[in-house]
């Protein structure tokens, strides 16, 4: 048990004493203290509600670049018979426009999948903010389940691109919604 304790420690990192070396040493070798003047909150803020702001009112650059408050996906439709050979799904969207007009269109899952791969193309330093399609399916691409889950998955994609600012001007999104 002993030489147990005795390896870890001799496995432990130290500072190097040497005042030109100490730049190099990496600061998460260093041992921090918790104290409360340095938490990064205290007790009196955990409990304190989270506060939400509108900012479309303010005039912004990226304000000016929304045009959308919502998107729902309503239904889809089945076109063809499946399992024949060429069916395939529509999904009826509809887009709230902040001007409180509703916006129809009709996409197929093809199209979206352009959609996210011509906005990563164009976006490269933001593919973190775009979540990823459902996936696809060759077995239960027509059953209910399966549709269901994409349809919330399609719409959670459409309300996180159309909702934000970078995305939303974009001549791709416009693309996708009036082709």
């Amino acid at each position: 048990m002993e030489s147990a304790a005795s390896d870890t420690a001799s496995h432990r990192p130290t500072l190097d004493p040497r005042p030109e070396r100490r730049s190099i040493v990496p600061p998460y070798w260093q041992r921090h203290e918790r104290t409360s003047s340095n938490l990064s909150f205290n007790a009196a803020d955990r409990n304190s509600p989270i506060r939400l702001e509108d900012h479309t009112d303010d005039g912004s650059e990226q304000c000016r670049a929304l045009w959308a408050k919502h998107v729902t996906i309503d239904d889809y439709v089945i076109v063809g018979t499946p399992p024949a050979l060429g069916a395939y799904v529509v999904w009826n969207c509809t887009v709230e426009t902040l001007d409180g007009g509703p916006m129809k269109i009709i996409k197929r899952y093809s199209e979206f999948e352009h959609l996210r791969h011509d906005l990563v193309k164009t976006f490269p330093h933001a593919t973190g903010s775009m979540p990823p399609l459902p996936p696809k399916s060759i077995f239960s691409k027509f059953q209910t389940k399966f549709l269901e889950k994409r349809k919330a998955g399609l719409a959670y994609f459409l309300n996180c691109v159309l909702l934000n600012p970078e995305f939303a001007g974009s001549p791709v999104l416009k693309e996708f919604l009036f082709s």
